[in-house]
């Protein structure tokens, strides 16, 4: 009999991403440099908005903890629009349902629907909703590791990038293994790191068009 079982409920540790999905963390410093290397440069007017969009966040946060679509609002949709994800030939899908088999003896699919927009099939941008201050991306790389595990194309690399407004992760995919990128934080007392995420946006959106 096969097991249907949620990806959210299934796959939240690094250890049932390696058992299940059989992907492991690529022990090579090489395999994932595309967030270090030959980023594009910004304009100041491009920079300066960025500054903006980080004191919009940090005005709105003042008051508490925000929900999933004010961060949409008030982040992610300037950042894709400042990337260029809105025009050709970038098309994306919100609300994407996944269905994978698991490994091993158990016959178990394991579903999901991704709070994602999915860019060419290959670049994947994942908001996480904020619940607590505590939160942390590293609870929800299990899970979006899934998800990219079932990504239609999987003969090129995939990446991905988690946040949740105060956080950023970039993730790389291919051959059964994953990179993680450093983390970038929206509050940042030297530097705007929302310029650093930008660059690497529109870094891996034109690799993904090779």
């Amino acid at each position: 009999m096969v097991n249907v079982l949620a990806i959210s409920e299934s796959i939240t540790t690094f250890r049932q991403v390696e058992e299940k999905l059989g992907l492991t963390l690529s022990a090579n410093p090489a395999f994932f440099t595309e967030w270090l290397n030959d980023l594009p440069p910004l304009s100041e007017a491009v920079q300066t908005r960025l500054e903006q969009i980080r004191q919009n966040y940090l005005y709105q946060i003042s008051d508490g903890i925000l929900l999933e679509e004010t961060i949409k609002m008030v982040v992610l949709s300037p950042l894709l629009e400042l990337a260029g994800f809105y025009q050709a030939p970038y098309k994306f899908r919100a609300e994407v349902s996944v269905r994978i088999e698991a490994l091993g003896d158990n016959d178990e699919i394991l579903t999901g629907r991704i709070d994602a927009l999915v860019l060419q099939n290959r670049l994947w941008v994942v908001l996480i909703e904020s619940k607590k201050t505590t939160f942390d991306l590293e609870l929800v790389l299990p899970q979006t590791l899934a998800y990219m595990a079932g990504a239609p194309v999987r003969e090129k690399p995939l990446y991905g990038m988690v946040m949740n407004g105060i956080s950023y992760l970039f993730v790389k995919v291919q051959d059964q293994q994953y990179g993680i990128s450093d983390l970038f934080a929206t509050r940042s007392q030297y530097r705007n790191n929302l310029s650093e995420v930008l660059r690497v946006l529109e870094h891996l959106g034109q690799l993904t068009l090779d």
